[in-house]
């Protein structure tokens, strides 16, 4: 009889054929790499949306540079809207509009470690609109940065072409309108309490 029991085991039981529970520990580590995956597929769509906001405001600013470089520079400015708006193309030393022409270098390096901290944001990103805004920021940065890089006077010295020329107002391109758009979503996406990792807090 004791082999008999031997043999079929006991519900439960390493030797037995009854359904088996697990251990609380592993009931945790199941249900979080459970979430995890769940997650993965939510993140890999936001980045896709990061990179291609990003693709389509680099390229646009790219394009754009290119054309008013070819068509529009030392031209006469070209009247869009009356006096009120025209394409008058300068290179800029400085910063977005402009500002801070004696610090071209700085504003190279602020504008690649701006790069970089979007890169790292993006590796806990389930937010669609943070992925946009994001997105902005990093195509308006990467076109600033191309100009820094690769237009004259020399590398990381290079002034961005600008182009867009409001009345009473400074002149700047698409890559600084990125920037601007960009900015001004993440300080509304902060007001509500909307985290990059798509957590929202309450006050």
């Amino acid at each position: 009889m004791a082999e008999a029991e031997r043999i079929i085991g006991t519900p439960g039981t390493p030797d037995g054929g009854g359904e088996r529970t697990a251990a609380p520990g592993a009931l945790d580590a199941s249900a979080a790499d459970q979430s995890t995956a769940e997650r993965r597929p939510g993140r890999g769509r936001r980045i896709a949306v990061l990179f291609a906001v990003a693709a389509f405001a680099y390229t646009l600013d790219l394009v754009s540079k290119m054309i008013v470089v070819a068509k529009l520079e030392h031209h006469a400015p070209i009247q869009v809207i009356g006096d009120w708006l025209e394409f008058h193309a300068i290179r800029n030393p400085g910063a977005a509009f402009g500002f801070g022409g004696a610090f071209t270098i700085i504003f190279t390096v602020i504008a690649a470690a701006v790069i970089v901290v979007i890169f790292r944001l993006a590796r806990k990103l389930y937010s669609f609109p943070w992925a946009v805004a994001l997105g902005l920021l990093l195509g308006g940065a990467l076109g600033n940065l191309t100009d820094r890089v690769f237009r004259s006077p020399g590398i990381f010295e290079g002034q961005v072409v600008d182009f867009i020329a409001p009345k009473g107002f400074a002149v700047f391109n698409l890559a600084d309108s990125a920037i601007v758009c960009g900015g001004v979503l993440i300080v509304l996406l902060s007001f509500r309490g909307l985290d990059p990792d798509g957590t929202v807090h309450r006050d």
